[in-house]
């Protein structure tokens, strides 16, 4: 295997020492054709700048993604209003470019094809990027160039200003339609606190606590009015006994005077008819409420019948005091006992009427404060989703106040160009070698080339040629096994020819090369090659 191998290697090599001329010419021939287009492509300077991103001097923070992102977001925007018509149009005007072409190109022509020189290019780092132009005046390069980076830096700034603007705008707009809102809200939960005040349900307690204080009064006015008809009844019997001991008094004076006559049945009296009364009262609101109507109609009766009997006692005093005043002073004497029962009955009445009143204010307060309490719940309910309203509009109204000092603060940075912005850290110096075409670049591949196609033809003709040169070759042609081979022995005169033919392609090629060496140098020294 290493044999067949070895072979292989020296076949090869004996085609090249073979075909070595040719393989030779071409590679020169290559060479040469390089050298020729490289005269004849125009030379392509560029010229770079490096621009970087300085963040803001006042509270400088390090660098998040959010921040590389706006970064990355503001060289792609920058970059676009750049290669804009209007901005190419105006750097074509400022420079003069195109100005020496004796027949320049269209306007659109002009900025299409300024726009393809034009190349910018993030760094691996995050916080720089460079921008290049590429054209064949090297001073008009690097010209282009720093008139290309002064702009982006302009234009970065004024784009930077006018959206600072713009979102402070927005945000302000913004937070007066919130602020309305948030207080006409702030309005409405007034007015409806205002409205329902007592039926809120941080009242609820206080309402609870007053409903307990009411119901205690009302049982007390309650207590008391029955105290006080149980006095009242106790002074109408007293009353009663002590007019039925006057009269029996003056029936027995009487009696004394004239003859006795028959004693007849007396009918009830009013005093009687109330005591009666009040006592089926009592006995009624045992077993019922002061709703039922028997309790109703009984207290009507004896609301009536007291002031019947308020009336006549009325009357009866000034009868008596008038006729204690006509009576001489032997006659009947006034009864002060009576009267403090009468003075002490009307005080009682008055005292009723005035705790039923209070009981009937009570009752009126006590429903009042139920109707309160029982509220609560539907008005907990509508102050939950109005104080819910209120809470996610109060934070979207905070978002907005901090968002809307930022922007003035970004806005006042940006006008103070205090700001993140971006620097020139190198700028565009004038190119001293093309980048199109590279020289070495060009003769290295012409090289390869010229050699590449002389040594495909070199064997491409090898195969072509059908002589055997080797015993190896008899052997695989005939299949037959060589004993011996006998070299070749040239003539004198061949030997001579070959000699000569030897000198003048050696010739051929040293000349040929030399001219090819001299023309570098030469057209080097004129500056058409820049290596």
């Amino acid at each position: 295997m290493e044999n067949d191998q070895m072979q292989q290697i020296r076949r090869l090599v004996d085609v090249a020492l073979r075909r070595k001329a040719l393989i030779l010419f071409c590679t020169l021939l290559g060479v040469s054709l390089g050298l020729a287009y490289y005269l004849t492509q125009p030379k392509i300077f560029q010229s770079t700048a490096l621009l970087s991103y300085q963040q803001q001097r006042i509270n400088p923070s390090e660098m998040s993604p959010d921040v590389v992102s706006r970064i990355q977001e503001t060289v792609n925007t920058t970059t676009q209003i750049i290669l804009s018509r209007s901005s190419l149009e105006k750097i074509i005007a400022d420079l003069g470019l195109f100005k020496e072409s004796e027949n320049p190109p269209s306007v659109e022509a002009q900025v299409q094809a300024l726009r393809q020189n034009i190349n910018v290019q993030r760094s691996s780092r995050d916080d720089t990027f460079s921008i290049s132009f590429s054209g064949r005046n090297p001073s008009q390069v690097a010209l282009v160039t720093n008139s290309l980076a002064a702009r982006f830096i302009e234009e970065n700034l004024q784009y930077r200003e006018e959206r600072a603007q713009e979102t402070s705008l927005y945000t302000q707009d913004e937070l007066n339609m919130a602020k309305e809102m948030l207080d006409q809200l702030e309005a409405k939960m007034r007015d409806y606190k205002l409205a329902h005040f007592n039926e809120m349900p941080e009242q609820r307690e206080g309402n609870l606590t007053r409903l307990n204080s009411l119901q205690e009064q009302y049982q007390g006015r309650q207590d008391s009015i029955q105290d006080l008809e149980r006095t009242r009844v106790m002074l109408q019997e007293q009353i009663n006994v002590r007019r039925q001991l006057l009269a029996e008094n003056a029936r027995l004076r009487q009696n004394q005077l004239q003859p006795q006559t028959p004693v007849t049945a007396q009918p009830e009296t009013q005093q009687e008819r109330l005591a009666r009364l009040q006592t089926t009262l009592q006995q009624l609101l045992g077993r019922y409420t002061e709703r039922h109507p028997e309790v109703k109609q009984i207290r009507r009766e004896i609301s009536s019948l007291e002031q019947s009997i308020e009336q006549n006692l009325g009357e009866a005093a000034d009868s008596t005091a008038s006729a204690s005043q006509r009576q001489p002073s032997g006659g009947r004497q006034f009864d002060q006992e009576l009267f403090d029962l009468q003075i002490q009955l009307k005080d009682i009445g008055l005292n009723i009427e005035e705790l039923n009143k209070e009981r009937v204010e009570l009752k009126a307060a006590i429903e009042q404060y139920e109707q309160w309490i029982a509220a609560v719940p539907e008005r907990e309910a509508e102050w939950s989703a109005l104080t819910r309203e209120y809470a996610e509009l109060r934070r979207h109204y905070d978002e907005l106040v901090s968002q809307n000092l930022q922007a003035q603060s970004s806005l006042n940075l940006e006008r103070k160009q205090k700001g993140s912005q971006f620097r020139i850290e190198d700028s565009a110096r004038v190119p001293e070698k093309p980048v199109s075409p590279v020289f070495v670049k060009i003769m290295a591949l012409a090289l390869l080339a010229g050699a590449g196609v002389g040594g495909v033809l070199a064997f491409g003709l090898n195969m072509l040629d059908t002589s055997l040169r080797s015993p190896a070759d008899f052997e695989n042609l005939f299949q037959q096994e060589v004993i011996c081979s006998i070299p070749y022995l040239p003539l004198k005169r061949e030997t001579r020819r070959e000699h000569l033919w030897s000198i003048a392609g050696a010739l051929f090629f040293v000349v040929y090369g030399a001219a090819i060496v001299a023309v570098i140098f030469y057209t080097w020294k004129q500056g058409h090659i820049i290596v």
